[in-house]
């Protein structure tokens, strides 16, 4: 019988992220059912699941009962080719079954698109793309931006996310302050950065990078106040989450400031309604949330996962594992 298996509700993107012959090679690892098995087939293969020890998954991963997964007796760990694993992982962490997220591979991608926006938010090219499309406004632009040399920079979160931003950062001899409850002092002296109140990270940087989870404590965690405090000409970005934000209130700020720029891959909700204030507002670019994994990008997710389960199936201690705590921080 199969002790392997693909769950998904979305073949296709089984099939895109462990592409270009990674399905194929875990085929020649492992049994594999020949099915993918989504919520609806789920009941009707129960009785060929039973010897199913490693279920593989991405984006469209089933979400069990405890009920549900307490029928898959053989059921060792998931391994999840893709980031959040907050919709389905704690009634498999709750059965003893470890689950195996992607997570560090979607951060890289998060973090080379904001390294791409902060350097050119401090060097001023939003502000500067805006008025410039006419030789008057070229003639009239003013650098009131401060280049990238000892330039303060705030990141909201120092999770795998900021993490890797700040490793990204390093070289450009920036003043990296970061906002994080959870960044203990010895761990922020040996990233090199700051740490900093939620208060101290707007008033004081020139771009503030939000990389906050989407957990009950944050939701609207950026309020108005904050987005006011903001110095004269500085950009905020946001690849975190929409829901941290009170977004009625931003976009109150930034309709009274036009020197500010907000450069937004993430809403709430996504896409924001056709009628939201934030479409006319030109200090506002969107973007269709794309700072995550796009195209061949989503291989390495699936590569993450082999590399997994090659430490799984050596007895070596996983990289990614997720645990009910860290669900509690994780996005």
């Amino acid at each position: 019988m199969a002790n392997a298996a693909f769950f998904s509700d979305d073949a296709f993107q089984i099939n895109r992220v462990f592409g270009e012959g990674r399905k194929e090679w875990l085929k020649t690892e492992l049994d594999f059912f020949p099915e993918i098995v989504s919520g609806a087939s789920f009941a009707g293969h129960l009785p060929a699941l039973q010897q199913v020890e490693l279920v593989f998954s991405t984006w469209g991963m089933l979400q069990l009962s405890e009920e549900q997964i307490a029928q898959l007796p053989a059921l060792k760990a998931v391994f999840y080719a893709a980031g959040s694993v907050q919709d389905f992982a704690r009634p498999f962490l709750n059965q003893g079954v470890k689950v195996v997220s992607a997570w560090g591979a979607n951060a890289v991608p998060v973090a080379q698109f904001t390294l791409a926006q902060i350097i050119l938010a401090a060097k001023g090219y939003f502000m500067a793309e805006r008025i410039c499309r006419t030789s008057a406004g070229r003639e009239s632009f003013s650098n009131h931006y401060p280049g990238l040399f000892g330039t303060p920079i705030a990141l909201l979160g120092a999770g795998m996310v900021g993490t890797k931003v700040i490793e990204l950062l390093q070289p450009f001899g920036l003043e990296i302050l970061v906002f994080d409850p959870f960044l203990s002092p010895a761990r922020a002296e040996a990233l090199g950065v700051q740490r900093v109140s939620l208060e101290h990270a707007f008033a004081q940087s020139f771009v503030v990078s939000n990389h906050l989870a989407n957990l009950p404590e944050t939701r609207q965690m950026l309020t108005r106040s904050l987005f006011a405090s903001l110095q004269p000409y500085a950009t905020f970005i946001n690849t975190g989450r929409g829901a941290t934000i009170d977004e009625a209130g931003m976009l109150a700020v930034l309709a009274q400031r036009p020197d500010l720029t907000a450069l937004l891959d993430v809403t709430e909700p996504e896409p924001p309604q056709p009628d939201s204030p934030i479409y006319p507002l030109e200090n506002v670019l969107l973007s269709p949330h794309i700072a995550g994994s796009i195209d061949r990008e989503v291989l390495r997710q699936a590569d993450y996962m082999i590399e997994e389960y090659r430490r799984y199936k050596k007895g070596e201690v996983l990289l990614y594992a997720v645990s009910l705590e860290m669900l509690k921080t994780m996005a």
